[in-house]
């Protein structure tokens, strides 16, 4: 029987994707305003009351507003959204940097809720959750044998901060069930992954989106990779979708000299606002590079542009999204709000990296497939860019606008020849090695913990067992792949991953790492 295996952490709970939904925003709304009369809102509020009033049958009215509000913004630009008053509170929670629950990772198996990893300090860990629990009942509420979704999982796990929940738990490990009192408390919503060393002299920060706290958290991140002895820095910004453009601004100043200029906006009135480098920054002298790919939009652009434009150091990896334009939130009075689009920004160098959108719907989000046929992710020469927006950095290197930050030093998907190992590649990335290895440590968790990393590397490469089970496991997960070419690979992702789950996050990068490569690119640069 297949099984569905469904990753649910109580972290986030939103899809990859939702930074590139987010982009560049101002952290801040609108004050109220009196707008002038307009007759077309009158005709609109006419046409509802008639309907509220005289249609023939019951109808929602407040679902006709929002189909009549998300119909104005659809004619607007792709990033200019309508958000409900059900959604407001998670997308505020997102970007906030915590939230109020217990605190685990965890996905659903076998119709049971089971703790991948309790967040380290936090409410759960404190209160003795283990990994490999399932969790059974909160308070009365039963958990397992039944359909469960996100929302009612956080409703029953999440709450206010110094309240209580009765968990039951089921520990496979001890075969019995345990009762324990969890005090709900403040979880961190982490935006650095990762601060860790490549080298002696190389540091490397992983950043995942630009939130509330996410300035500080470089910052604590750089202080802490100086004090370690790096003298240069690798800041890894693939996959990040954006976020606050004051966050990516302070965070680009970190690296920035005193009145360097970061990004400038312009707004419908042709309104210039210019914000500049100050001499605060804690890594303003040593050699940094900005890694991005396809989905390194808004906020991440602007700190790629800065760099670039600058030139500050080099960027590296694939063409960035391309998104160049700043929203507001916008509250409308019922609890829901609206995000406009209020100016576009443009790098140091004058360029704006915003592609065309006319195609407002999913191949505007989802370009991927255009890049893949046109080649553009295989060899630099397919990257199409107008001589009309060649632009020149601060020493006279030309740099291309108008459709996402074309990177300084070029590194390509895999291979174009070989699909099935770049296909391997983001299996393994995408959280199937993470739910094999949750399952293996599962059968036996007492056999594992004996090992040290060392002994525990010599299993997992010379045992033929884990090859043999990861390749009938992703059969099993619809993903027929011919293991047996890709040996090594297997082992050192599996490897790492059984190292994350058994010890730690900075672990887990450290053997990760060395086969990225954009890491080898950065490396090359040194030799």
């Amino acid at each position: 029987m297949k099984i569905s295996r469904i990753y649910l952490p109580i972290v986030l709970g939103l899809a990859v994707g939702f930074g590139l939904l987010l982009g560049n925003f101002i952290n801040s709304f609108m004050p109220n305003q009196v707008f002038s009369r307009n007759p077309h809102i009158d005709k609109i509020q006419k046409l509802i009351n008639y309907i509220d009033k005289d249609y023939v049958d019951d109808v929602n009215t407040d679902s006709i507003v929002d189909l009549t509000v998300n119909g104005i913004l659809e004619k607007l630009d792709p990033h200019s959204v309508y958000i409900a008053k059900n959604d407001v509170e998670q997308i505020n929670q997102s970007m906030k940097g915590d939230f109020v629950g217990i605190g685990i990772n965890f996905y659903i198996y076998k119709d049971s809720v089971v703790v991948l990893k309790p967040i380290p300090n936090g409410p759960s860990e404190k209160a003795g959750i283990k990994a490999g629990d399932r969790i059974l009942f909160a308070d009365n509420f039963q958990l397992f044998n039944k359909k469960l979704t996100n929302e009612y999982l956080f409703s029953k796990l999440k709450g206010d901060e110094g309240s209580k929940v009765a968990l039951t738990i089921f520990r496979k490990s001890e075969n019995k069930k345990i009762k324990l009192n969890i005090t709900r408390g403040v979880v961190p919503i982490k935006s650095v992954d990762v601060a860790t060393l490549v080298t002696d002299e190389i540091g490397y920060i992983k950043l995942n989106r630009f939130a509330e706290s996410s300035y500080d958290e470089i910052k604590k991140a750089i202080i802490l990779l100086k004090n370690l002895g790096a003298k240069q820095l690798i800041l890894d910004l693939r996959d990040n979708g954006g976020g606050y453009l004051e966050i990516a601004s302070e965070i680009a100043d970190e690296f920035l000299k005193d009145k360097e200029l970061i990004v400038k906006t312009i707004n419908k009135k042709g309104t210039e606002d210019k914000t500049f480098a100050t001499k605060k920054g804690n890594f303003e002298t040593g050699k940094i590079y900005v890694l991005i790919n396809e989905n390194s939009a808004s906020a991440s652009e602007v700190i790629a542009g800065a760099i670039q434009d600058n030139d500050r150091g080099l960027v590296i990896g694939r063409r960035s999204f391309g998104k160049g334009l700043v929203q507001r939130e916008m509250p409308l009075g019922d609890g829901s709000m609206v995000r406009l689009t209020i100016a576009r920004y443009y790098t140091p160098s004058g360029r704006s990296i915003q592609k065309p959108y006319k195609d407002k719907a999913e191949g505007y989000f989802n370009e991927f497939q255009k890049r893949f046929e046109s080649g553009e992710l295989y060899e630099a020469d397919s990257i199409k860019v107008a001589d009309s927006l060649k632009f020149r950095t601060k020493k006279g290197r030309i740099v291309y606008g108008g459709g996402g930050i074309t990177p300084d030093i070029f590194v390509p998907l895999e291979s174009a020849k070989n699909h099935a190992n770049e296909a391997l590649t983001y299996i393994l990335q995408s959280g199937n090695a993470s739910y094999f290895v949750f399952e293996e440590l599962d059968k036996d968790r007492a056999y594992f913990n004996k090992f040290n990393k060392e002994s525990l590397k010599n299993e997992i490469y010379n045992n033929p067992k884990y090859l043999k089970d990861y390749k009938n496991y992703l059969t099993e997960s619809g993903f027929p792949i011919e293991v047996n070419k890709y040996k090594e690979k297997i082992a050192t992702f599996l490897y790492a991953e059984f190292v994350r789950q058994l010890y730690d996050e900075d672990s887990y990068y450290q053997i990760i790492l060395y086969q990225d490569a954009m890491i080898k690119k950065v490396l090359e640069q040194n030799k």
